[in-house]
């Protein structure tokens, strides 16, 4: 893919392919959906039909890659034991369903290590998550697992780069993984994304930890609430305490040419998923490190 890929979260309101058209009506070229309700456990297999037009839209109109996240309830280092055989059968769920879809990447935020020291909480989740897809065949796809880092938050796995880059190696030899990094997460986790030498001091952080090559998806969110706050809070591109600076500076970082950016921002107005779509898009178009 030589075209920068930009795009956002979508709805699959009749059906998983549906996305696709949706994303065209935005203007994007990649998107990132929800294969089931992300608060609930049930969740449906994908219909031969449905995975067939989206593959088939997809071609046709070159949209991609596409992006699923994972069910918000998912927590493979959990000690309760219900919680981990649900987690376990959802998250295998996932893989499957991404697998039917086609779909390049699977986003999955690394889980809550209560009751554990944190390392003892990586190590449970990556055994969970390799035990979860035992028997299932990757050799034909180009589906990679996504760990995704998060906003630091109390018992909450991932908050800093090598946290993340330590569960990624962890499941290397198990399946192919690599990580999607969230710029609202990175910023109220603490790290300096918003003037110039802390957004260099950040990527070499980057590149000593998870190396910028493993990074396959940027979810781009601007951040309502201050650096180092914890707090999990999107706001619309450039509107909010990162600003739109730091989004042009890394759709333009030569560093991550090879990653999809995808919004997660908020649906407060008609008209914001095109809003912050064509945001990001002028940003990239205007090159530079501003």
């Amino acid at each position: 893919m030589t075209t920068k890929r930009i795009g956002i979260h979508l709805s699959t309101a009749g059906g998983a392919h549906t996305a696709v058209e949706r994303a065209r009506a935005a203007g994007a070229n990649t998107f990132q959906i929800f294969t089931s309700s992300p608060r609930t456990w049930r969740a449906a297999p994908i219909a031969a039909d449905v995975a067939a037009k989206m593959r088939a839209l997809r071609a046709e109109h070159d949209i991609g890659p596409a992006v699923i996240h994972a069910n918000y309830l998912i927590n493979l280092a959990s000690q309760t034991e219900d919680v981990l055989v649900k987690s376990s059968i959802a998250f295998r769920g996932e893989v499957e369903r991404a697998l039917a879809l086609g779909a390049e990447f699977l986003v999955l935020h690394p889980g809550s290590w209560k009751g554990l020291t944190r390392d003892e909480g990586l190590r449970r989740a990556a055994l969970g998550i390799e035990k979860a897809v035992e028997g299932l065949d990757f050799a034909e796809s180009n589906f990679h697992l996504l760990i995704e880092n998060t906003a630091g938050s109390e018992h909450s796995l991932g908050g800093s780069f090598d946290q993340v880059a330590e569960m990624a190696e962890l499941l290397r030899s198990h399946l192919p993984v690599g990580v999607c990094l969230d710029t609202c997460h990175t910023h109220v986790a603490g790290y300096d994304i918003v003037s110039e030498t802390g957004w260099e001091e950040t990527v070499a952080e980057i590149e000593r930890t998870i190396g910028a090559s493993n990074v396959k998806v940027w979810h781009c969110n601007d951040a309502k609430a201050a650096r180092g706050s914890k707090l999990d809070r999107h706001e619309h591109i450039g509107e909010g305490m990162i600003g739109a600076g730091p989004f042009r500076r890394l759709l333009n970082d030569p560093r991550f040419a090879h990653c999809a950016f995808v919004a997660e921002t908020p649906v407060d107005e008609p008209g914001d998923i095109e809003k912050n779509v064509r945001a990001l898009q002028g940003l990239a178009a205007l090159g530079g490190k501003k």
